[in-house]
């Protein structure tokens, strides 16, 4: 099997060489790290491996990233509803939980701004109708 990586060529398991103008291959080889089987993954979700026999080289355990949040990220998770209280939230929490609060918060956001709009449209038409019916009073005077 051979693999270009930059000016490096990997033959098959633990060979390296280098590729340079005129170098001899057997000059330019390096010990290499010695790929992964293929079909194997390279990595786990956390669990036991299907085939519960001791682990191989390239494989890695894949860890939740964890995020520390900021004061805002409190506000928002609290507002939310996803914790009752400040002290409630841990200092590490999965920036998809952050991500989801944020949404919400967004749409409760959006309702407020919508209900605040219509709010707004009444109180316009109510100081016309006002206006209007001061004007009409006003030229009946004259």
């Amino acid at each position: 099997m051979l693999r270009a990586v930059g000016n490096l060529l990997r033959l098959g398991r633990g060979l390296t060489g280098r590729c340079g103008a005129g170098a001899s291959l057997e000059a330019t080889r390096l010990p290499g790290q010695a790929l992964p089987p293929r079909g194997l993954p390279s990595y786990s979700s956390g669990g036991a491996p299907s085939n519960s026999g001791p682990q191989g080289h390239g494989e890695m355990h894949r860890v939740p990233a964890q995020r520390r949040p900021s004061q805002f990220d409190k506000k928002i998770l609290l507002w939310t509803g996803r914790f009752k209280s400040m002290e409630e939230i841990p200092p590490r929490i999965p920036p998809e939980m952050i991500v989801t609060a944020r949404n919400k918060a967004r749409v409760k956001a959006c309702y407020i701004m919508i209900g605040l709009t219509i709010i707004a449209c009444f109180a316009v038409i109510v100081s016309a109708k006002r206006v209007s019916t001061s004007l009409k009073g006003k030229e009946k005077m004259v």
